[in-house]
């Protein structure tokens, strides 16, 4: 099969690799029907991760199941499936209070941008629609995967809810994701802080209300001065990094809540201070995203046509042509790029 081999820092290649295989019982393969790359995916192709030598790469996907193993019950060949990027049994402890990225039997998943992916613990992973959705349909349906699923997350992590204050760091696809999900999760108010024409466009059709170019210190000021000098109900903070970070915890009024999905940062020197947040009655939640368990509810929002989260993709290739689309991310030339094997 063809796969996205990640060879070092700015290397990737599409090359030819063996088909993966059912190695347990509670396995599935599938075929990939699309794939993408991921802000995280960057990381590694920017050198801030080390890359001790060529490996898969890619960690979101959406697909035709192939094969099962033969403890697999929940789906079955030829079923349209959407996956979380953390594999998780979906029935221990930490999966059964909503934390399946934190599943006792957790495996990340790599090596989605291919033409084929071994799912482990397939069961509790994987979530089939009913049919085959339509064409229109995929894109929106595989960013359930990730992007979407980890908006969710930062939303209902700073417990966004009816007639709240939201704000949103970052305009990436997960920033872009999360606007959606605090219009659903019912904000009365969504300020979406980015520096991009095209993606404060798209912040606004999404659900944005105002839009905030400042960063840093300005940029918490502006919030401010939104918000009437209090700050905001409910941060979302999608970047991960020490100045996205700060300027979240700072846009929060007393007794706000941040949640942070941006948690590639944390591995890369960004700090809190103990004090400051002591003081600030500030809550503060995030971590990787329990994709899984909003799976369900955000396929039904995408197949009714409540969300449109799709249109984040600003650029589709064939999975041959994977290196432009790292190429054109790392340059801001593109939000995020949908691949097809």
């Amino acid at each position: 099969m063809r796969a996205t081999i990640i060879h070092a820092p700015g290397d990737i290649r599409v090359e030819n690799a063996p088909e993966p295989k059912i190695t347990a019982s509670t396995d599935a393969v599938i075929r990939t029907v699309a794939a993408c790359v991921c802000g995280s995916d960057l990381w590694s192709y920017r050198g801030v991760l080390p890359v001790a030598e060529p490996q898969p790469i890619g960690h979101e996907y959406v697909g035709i199941v192939e094969e099962v193993g033969s403890e697999v019950s929940s789906v079955r060949p030829g079923q349209f499936v959407i996956g979380s990027f953390v594999a998780s049994d979906n029935t221990c402890p930490n999966c059964q209070a909503g934390y399946q990225t934190s599943c006792q039997h957790a495996q990340w998943v790599n090596g989605a941008q291919a033409e084929y992916l071994r799912v482990p613990l397939a069961d509790g992973t994987l979530v089939a629609t009913a049919e085959l959705p339509d064409e229109e349909l995929i894109p929106s349906l595989l960013t359930l995967s990730d992007v979407m699923g980890t908006g969710w997350y930062a939303a209902k992590a700073a417990e966004v809810r009816a007639g709240s204050t939201a704000v949103v760091v970052g305009d990436g696809a997960v920033g872009l994701s999360g606007v959606i999900a605090a219009k659903e999760l019912g904000a009365e108010r969504i300020i979406a802080m980015s520096r991009h024409e095209s993606r404060q466009k798209l912040a606004l059709e999404f659900g944005a209300t105002d839009i905030v170019t400042e960063r840093g210190e300005e940029g918490v000021a502006r919030v401010k001065e939104l918000t009437n000098g209090v700050g905001a109900d409910c941060v979302l903070e999608c970047v991960g990094t020490q100045e996205s970070m700060h300027q979240g915890l700072q846009s929060a009024r007393p007794g706000g809540n941040v949640g942070f999905v941006g948690f590639v940062g944390f591995p890369h020197g960004t700090q809190i201070d103990g004090q400051e947040l002591f003081f600030s009655h500030v809550g503060l939640r995030g971590g990787p995203a329990p994709v899984r368990a909003y799976l369900p509810d955000l396929i039904d929002r995408v197949l009714t046509g409540r969300i449109h989260p799709g249109k984040v993709f600003d650029l589709t290739l064939p999975l041959d042509e994977a290196a432009e689309g790292y190429k054109a991310m790392d340059e801001r030339r593109a939000v995020k790029t949908l691949l097809r094997p």
